[in-house]
């Protein structure tokens, strides 16, 4: 039986492959917020493989069925929303952005600062809860808040969706928020 994991991890892993594809079906190879999406969320997918097998997030360890991980994935193709839109140039919801490069500098920080947060959090989650099963954490990354894993996905997400520049990106993220990440937040 296949575990959540392997829906969210192959979904991940194929992202980059994704984008690619889309760039070279449009052929965006000189759109530049396509090639920096690229880099963004290329690396975050292979970072995330990454991190699911040096500390996996037992809840994503959980056996599923076949119906149940191609809806996790119809899921988290939402994100795919943000590259479709910036590599075909094809707005629904357009924002005016008039000076790009530092729009861009905004995004990749958002990024960056994410990655951080998001990564040394699960890190500490997964080495602390296996020295201490069944303690809370409430040090380092856990100290002012108890979802830092979950703030620094927001900021990395934020970023990948206003490279977009466009709202509806961002109202499936909102969405996304409210019926997956507050749920796993409040177990």
């Amino acid at each position: 039986m296949l575990k959540q994991k392997h829906f969210i991890d192959s979904h991940k892993g194929l992202t980059p492959v994704f984008i690619l594809l889309l760039i070279f079906y449009f052929n965006a190879w000189n759109n530049v917020f396509a090639t920096i999406y690229l880099a963004l969320h290329g690396t975050y997918g292979l970072l995330w493989i990454t991190k699911s097998k040096i500390y996996p997030d037992k809840q994503w360890e959980h056996k599923t069925t076949i119906w149940y991980g191609l809806l996790i994935w119809a899921g988290l193709s939402l994100y795919w929303i943000s590259p479709y839109i910036i590599v075909s140039n094809y707005h629904v919801f357009p924002i005016e952005i008039r000076q790009h490069s530092i729009y861009i500098a905004i995004c990749i920080a958002l990024y960056t600062l994410g990655i951080f947060l998001h990564f040394t959090s699960d890190m500490q989650k997964y080495v602390s809860l296996k020295l201490n099963p069944g303690n809370l954490i409430t040090t380092e990354m856990f100290e002012k808040s108890r979802n830092t894993n979950y703030l620094g996905e927001l900021l990395i997400y934020l970023g990948f969706t206003l490279l977009a520049q466009d709202w509806l990106p961002i109202l499936c993220l909102f969405l996304f928020i409210s019926v997956i990440w507050i749920p796993n937040m409040i177990k």
